[in-house]
Formats: structure tokens, C-alpha cells, sequence
């Protein structure tokens, strides 16, 4: 596994981006899209270090905001995800949602899980 990004939480992404360019060299900014798959709306944020930041808004972040909870999750590319999501279940892990196609990521596999690292995210190289 290999860190690809974190996931931020927010209830306001031009704001976020705002804030965030006021602070950090932005390498790149993506257009914010809607992914019906996962209920919300994404946008990932480049720093000039290669840093990704994903930043998140939408009905699927909704509670966390609300108790001000920003750090949503953190996010590993690997090769098999299957295989990867096998081997992390045998190790207490548990399977939070389902593989699914990811349009910010050009449609590759994601999946969530729970684990001792908190929420996590695979993706699919």
C-alpha cells in the first residue's frame, strides 16, 4: 500500500480551497464533480510537494462536519484491491462500503474500511 491522499471534510470546498491556497503552493485543483456513487461532491487539491488532499462535501460527510470532525480518511493506491481487501479483513479490518467506480479518479475501484488506522481508503492503480 502506498499513501495517495487524505480526505478532508467540509461543508464548503471553494471556501476550503480558498483557505488552503492561502497557506500552501497549489501544484493543482481539480473541478469540483458530484459522484452519485458516493453521495458527494469531490475535488482533489495538489500541494507543489505532491501532497494530495481530497476535500469532500455532501450528505456523506454531513454528521462529521456538523461535530467538527474534518479528517474523514486516508487514502492507499494499491495494486489488487481484492486481494488487499482480504488480507486487511483478516487482520480486523471491516469492510465500511462495497468497490465501486470512482469519478474523480477516472473510474477506478475504490472501497472503504474501518481499521486500526481509522477510515481508510483503497484505490486501484
Amino acid at each position: 500500500m502506498k499513501f495517495h491522499h487524505i480526505g478532508i471534510a467540509t461543508d464548503d470546498i471553494p471556501s476550503l480551497i480558498e483557505k488552503i491556497n492561502k497557506y500552501f503552493n497549489l501544484k493543482n485543483i481539480t473541478d469540483i464533480v458530484y459522484d452519485e456513487l458516493q453521495d458527494g461532491s469531490l475535488c482533489m487539491v495538489t500541494l507543489d510537494d505532491g501532497t494530495n488532499i481530497e476535500l469532500i462535501s455532501g450528505n456523506i460527510v454531513e454528521n462529521i462536519v456538523k461535530k467538527r470532525r474534518y479528517l474523514y480518511h486516508t487514502c492507499y493506491s494499491v495494486e489488487d484491491i481484492d486481494s488487499t481487501i482480504k488480507s486487511l479483513i483478516s487482520d480486523g479490518a471491516t469492510l465500511v462500503s462495497d468497490t465501486k467506480e470512482a469519478i474523480l479518479f477516472d473510474n477506478k475501484r475504490v472501497a472503504f474500511l474501518m481499521w486500526d488506522l481509522g477510515l481508510i481508503e483503497l484505490v486501484e492503480e
